[in-house]
């Protein structure tokens, strides 16, 4: 298997080093992830401002994090559910809930699980989602402008998600508590 160089704000290319920075101080630490791309200033970039794009939308933090969390999951993603599992805690979700989005249960919250249930179909079929399935969507209370603030959800975690996947990222010491296995751990590449 390749090897993937996780970048250090000393080793990191000069271009992206004002973006880590902010990156390590809003988060206290530079996750692996960001050290991978740092290797293509440009997918760095474009990964932190969708995380800013998405702070901008409609959704409150618990269900940003539930979108990132719910794509990740769908897309078997093992570092991204364990950091995004970490944010579910940080907005004060319950564990039982957190639980729940992890292993693709439905959620107590049925707007909540609307939103889950519409984030999976999305990434599931490939935006091809059925027309109940938007309903569902529509009907738990949510809007047009919601349905494209998903596909940027989506966006985000795809990019990073196809890093991880790709370049095997070891799971940052702060995400260690959400290590998380995908069912078919056996079918997913990566840590």
């Amino acid at each position: 298997m390749a090897e993937f160089t996780i970048h250090t704000l000393e080793s990191a290319p000069e271009a992206v080093k004002p973006a880590l920075r902010a990156a390590k101080q809003k988060f206290g630490f530079l996750p692996n992830l960001l050290g991978e791309l740092a290797a293509a200033p440009a997918a760095a970039e474009a990964y932190l401002a969708l995380g800013r794009f998405l702070e901008q939308t409609s959704f409150r933090p618990p269900e940003q994090q539930l979108l990132l969390t719910a794509v990740s999951v769908a897309n078997g993603c093992q570092y991204c559910v364990a950091a995004h599992s970490a944010g579910l805690r940080m907005t004060g979700m319950a564990q039982d809930q957190i639980d729940a989005v992890r292993q693709g249960r439905a959620l107590a919250d049925s707007r909540l699980e609307a939103l889950r249930t519409f984030v999976t179909a999305v990434v599931e079929q490939r935006g091809r989602v059925s027309d109940d399935t938007l309903q569902g969507f529509f009907d738990a209370g949510y809007q047009q402008a919601q349905v494209f603030e998903v596909l940027l959800a989506v966006a985000m975690k795809t990019l990073s998600n196809y890093v991880n996947h790709i370049a095997a990222t070891p799971l940052d010491e702060q995400f260690k508590g959400f290590a998380w296995e995908p069912a078919e751990a056996s079918a997913t590449p990566g840590r």
